[in-house]
């Protein structure tokens, strides 16, 4: 077993941090949701978060123990698809912090966009995110900046603090269903329901196009792979944090492997039944737990919900039922 990335004191102080900057978001079930997937379904709305993703969690907290303890720090640097960079442009703009995210060629212009309106100056580098992640690196030596990985137990409590609401705020679940990019959302949901006691079956749900994670945890070893192809920007991971993968091994129940035309139907389906339009990594999850209804029949389950920042001609052409090209 891998030594746990925190404690209840941490949970507490990240919890703190956050809820200077918003309250907690909501968890409901949707009686139409569930009805299609045949079990009682809630719905963690991190759609609801000031950056419209769970990662501003992470984010608050990170930059609020940097200033705390390494106030010496000149600015911040990062790579990104979109929601990590949008949570580090605000934090630092909160915090006086000037900010630079690297993203590849071809990323989403409204996350973008998001990203310079808090306050980041956008690098554009790369054919992918290991490309920009290694650009990022060599931004940072150059400024003499932080460099702040895509992983990070900061990162990891920042975001688990969703997980506390969720488990505090539903009744007990059977299995929750989480999207898997870099780690800190899957990790935070295993560190909050081992400090509980709970019993809850974790899943992490990625794209059949970046298998990356579920060969690593099928091998039990980081395996990386030559592209990540799919329109799922959130979960175009090549290469897996090791630290990350150590927690999933032992927390997590499985690793599901979706389509991205599964993907675009949960997005068309989370619309018609809730009337929340999900970014292709925010409907994963449920993409993932209707693939795994056969294997996993559970009777209470939650999915998350992880975010609503996509350009709007994804958005449409998901609409209008089709699914976007990687």
């Amino acid at each position: 077993m891998t030594a746990p990335l925190l404690d209840r004191a941490a949970l507490d102080a990240a919890v703190a941090v956050v809820r200077r900057s918003f309250a907690p978001t909501p968890q409901q079930p949707w009686p139409l949701l569930s009805a299609a997937v045949g079990a009682e379904v809630w719905v963690k709305h991190e759609d609801a978060t000031p950056t419209g993703a769970f990662k501003v969690r992470g984010g608050l907290v990170y930059v609020d123990r940097l200033r705390r303890e390494r106030p010496e720090v000149p600015g911040l640097v990062s790579a990104t698809r979109g929601n990590h960079g949008q949570s580090l442009a605000y934090a630092g703009r909160a915090a006086g912090l000037p900010v630079a995210i690297v993203v590849p060629h071809g990323n989403s212009v409204e996350k973008d966009a998001a990203m310079a309106g808090f306050g980041a100056e956008v690098i554009v580098h790369g054919r992918d995110f290991q490309e920009a992640l290694e650009r990022s690196r060599a931004v940072a030596v150059e400024r003499g900046w932080e460099l702040v990985p895509p992983f990070h137990p900061d990162l990891v409590a920042g975001v688990a603090t969703y997980a506390l609401e969720l488990f505090e705020g539903a009744d007990p679940l059977d299995a929750v269903y989480v999207p898997v990019g870099m780690g800190s959302g899957i990790n935070g949901l295993i560190a909050v329901r081992d400090l509980l006691g709970l019993r809850t079956e974790i899943v992490g749900v990625v794209s059949e196009g970046a298998p990356a994670t579920a060969r690593s945890f099928a091998a039990r070893e980081p395996v990386g792979t030559d592209e990540a192809r799919t329109f799922v920007d959130g979960v175009a991971t090549r290469t897996p944090d090791p630290a990350a993968l150590a927690a999933i091994y032992d927390g997590a129940a499985a690793i599901v492997e979706v389509s991205d035309d599964a993907v675009a139907e949960a997005m068309r389906l989370l619309y018609r039944t809730t009337h929340h339009l999900a970014e292709p990594a925010g409907a994963i999850a449920l993409a993932g737990l209707l693939a795994d209804r056969a294997a996993r029949p559970h009777r209470r389950v939650a999915i998350v919900l992880s975010g609503a920042n996509m350009d709007t001609e994804v958005a449409a052409a998901v609409l209008a039922g089709r699914t976007p090209p990687p």
